[in-house]
């Protein structure tokens, strides 16, 4: 690690990209290399380090290496996307072993853990994130290999505690694996907190402006299981892009001030719909009523996301019509991007799931607070 590495802040680190620039041009902006594989001399011996860009090249390790530094890890892969990174981290269990999820995440991961059990490859047991000692309590029960957390959870914004999940997977013997995609390492890092693994849907806060599909995962530790995913990701060929990993680089250098402000907005959205009349309840970590508040102060020092729920008291019906209503927010599915999105959430995740179907999930973007507010109340008065 350089000297400025050593000694420069997470945000200045980010924005300049490590410090890394051309040295061949003088560019501030270091280059995109599309190449797929790379010389060897007369002896055959490489003439750099890397020789095909399975499983990485010049541009996928300049953005890992970005990420492991936010995070404080020692090591990061980058993938396909946050499923292919799920994935890899999945695929280190024992066959037959147990994972530890909650019953509250992001529902893709929920349903690939679910076929992995179906299928008997791993067996599945879930904890509740409302219910307090039951992490605990399953651990004991259950003795998994893997706990599986994700905080804030998607799309209800349940809250865990990392430093407490660490302790607990210490305590049983238990590997932790955070899925960080809606705390990045500008508000959580959740490796200095006792996390193992930590995972993050590059697509989302990562990259912030809706144009790459990603993933990643950074360890804590060189370890055999760290080797076990690391040959799994070149072996199963989940790797990004070139153009993709330097939009992502791209897109790491504004992470933190994009954070602030979403932040920011999402803050001041959650506290204008408090109390509305057609809502049920609004869901946001960053209000002092909701129940994960207190673990979500300690643990997002940089800001609570620009991620927030509202529960529509017409159910279904109005929570569609909310979704259609709006003008700012653009009704589409994802998160952490620029721009302001809105999503009725139960029909994307279908009847199974345990959303409520009158619950809307908004996604801040950075434009003015004003009009996002203004946005929303409009909506309201069309349901």
């Amino acid at each position: 690690m350089s000297p400025f590495s050593q000694r420069a802040l997470p945000a200045t680190l980010a924005a300049q990209a490590l410090h890394r620039t051309d040295p061949h041009t003088g560019a501030v902006i270091a280059p995109l290399h599309a190449s797929t594989t790379f010389l060897r001399d007369e002896n055959n011996q490489l003439v750099g380090a890397m020789d095909y860009r399975r499983p990485e090249g010049p541009t996928e390790q300049h953005a890992a290496d970005i990420l492991t530094a936010l995070e404080g890890g020692v090591d990061a892969r980058l993938f396909s996307s946050g499923l292919a990174a799920a994935v890899a981290v999945f695929d280190t269990v024992k066959p037959g072993a147990t994972i530890l999820a909650q019953t509250q995440m992001y529902y893709g991961a929920k349903k690939l853990l679910q076929r992995l059990d179906s299928d008997k490859r791993i067996h599945l047991a879930l904890f509740d994130p409302s219910i307090d000692g039951d992490l605990a309590a399953k651990a004991r029960e259950h003795e998994p290999e893997l706990i599986w957390i994700e905080t804030p959870a998607n799309p209800g914004w349940a809250v865990v505690d990392v430093a407490g999940a660490a302790q607990i997977a210490r305590e049983t013997g238990a590997v932790l694996a955070v899925d960080g995609t809606c705390a990045p390492p500008c508000t959580t890092r959740a490796l200095d907190l006792g996390a193992d693994l930590v995972m993050h849907s590059a697509t989302k806060y990562l990259n912030g402006h809706s144009d790459v599909l990603a993933g990643a995962v950074v360890t804590k530790a060189q370890n055999e299981r760290w080797a076990r995913l690391c040959d799994g990701h070149a072996l199963t060929g989940a790797v990004p892009g070139s153009l993709e990993s330097w939009l992502l680089i791209r897109g790491m250098r504004t992470l933190f001030v994009r954070f602030e402000r979403q932040s920011a907005n999402a803050l001041a959205l959650a506290q204008a719909l408090q109390g509305h009349p057609k809502l049920e309840a609004v869901l946001y970590p960053g209000l002092p009523d909701h129940p994960g508040h207190a673990i979500a102060a300690r643990q997002m020092t940089g800001g609570f996301g620009g991620l927030l729920s509202v529960v529509v008291k017409g159910g279904a019906p109005d929570a569609a019509k909310l979704a259609a209503s709006t003008e700012v927010f653009l009704q589409a599915t994802s998160i952490g991007g620029v721009e302001s999105l809105i999503e009725h959430r139960k029909p994307i995740e279908g009847p199974a799931s345990p959303t409520p179907d009158g619950l809307v999930r908004l996604s801040c973007g950075i434009e003015a607070e004003a009009d996002l507010i203004d946005d929303v109340m409009q909506a309201l008065e069309r349901v």
